[in-house]
């Protein structure tokens, strides 16, 4: 997997914010691929009471649902805990777990934001303009944008949504995966559209609230952190 040159990895905050501002018109908004076969989960986990950390990726064929790939490796956060700014932590040890993949993605789906992000360049946003690859963002807990940021409570029933706003336009969804139980956030990162997001999650997630991208990556980072 060929990961593009687009900037060195920053040291301070003023730096990192001005890459995400740079690197945001890259987003494009063209569909994804004509067929989405195998879709990958990312996900890092930290070690108790230290910067040493572990990123995994799992590779799904969609139609079972089953692994048919993953990689995991051990790093350590290079860049401090700042809101907004995840990327510049968890993008470099996935990037190295994803170039050891033996079968490439069709889509990346992120454990955390794309769209739905206050520079609207977060992390599926950033993998996927860095490996130009179509990407998603799926998080667990609704997005910290800013106040101007906000969605109302979507319908109870399985595949209802509630448009994510930011400044009056549309970022993302609160999608219901599950009947009555809690939405996940899902955001376009790059090459996808909302609509096709928001499919694709609920073919990810037949049983449970997560899409099983997010479950098998995240059982293997918490296996491998122990």
């Amino acid at each position: 997997m060929r990961v593009r040159d687009l900037h060195p990895w920053p040291s301070t905050e003023a730096e990192a914010v001005a890459i995400q501002e740079r690197l945001r018109p890259l987003v494009r908004f063209d569909g994804g691929p004509a067929a989405v076969r195998t879709a990958a989960g990312l996900d890092v986990a930290y070690r108790e009471d230290s910067a040493e950390l572990v990123a995994a990726v799992t590779v799904l064929d969609v139609a079972n649902l089953t692994v048919v790939d993953s990689v995991v490796v051990d790093g350590k956060a290079e860049f401090p805990y700042i809101p907004g700014l995840f990327a510049f932590r968890e993008a470099p040890p996935l990037l190295r777990a994803l170039s050891e993949l033996s079968v490439q993605p069709d889509v990346l789906v992120c454990d955390g934001q794309g769209l739905a992000h206050p520079r609207r360049f977060g992390l599926a946003c950033h993998l996927g303009v860095l490996t130009d690859l179509p990407s998603i963002g799926v998080g667990k807990t609704a997005p910290t944008l800013n106040a101007a940021g906000r969605y109302e409570p979507c319908g109870v029933e399985r595949g209802e949504w509630s448009p994510l706003r930011l400044d009056d336009e549309v970022v993302g969804r609160a999608l219901r995966t599950r009947r009555g139980v809690k939405p996940v956030f899902v955001s376009v990162g790059h090459r996808f559209t909302l609509d096709d997001a928001c499919e694709l999650v609920l073919r990810l997630a037949p049983k449970y609230r997560l899409p099983e991208t997010t479950r098998t990556a995240d059982h293997l980072v918490r296996m491998s952190s122990l």
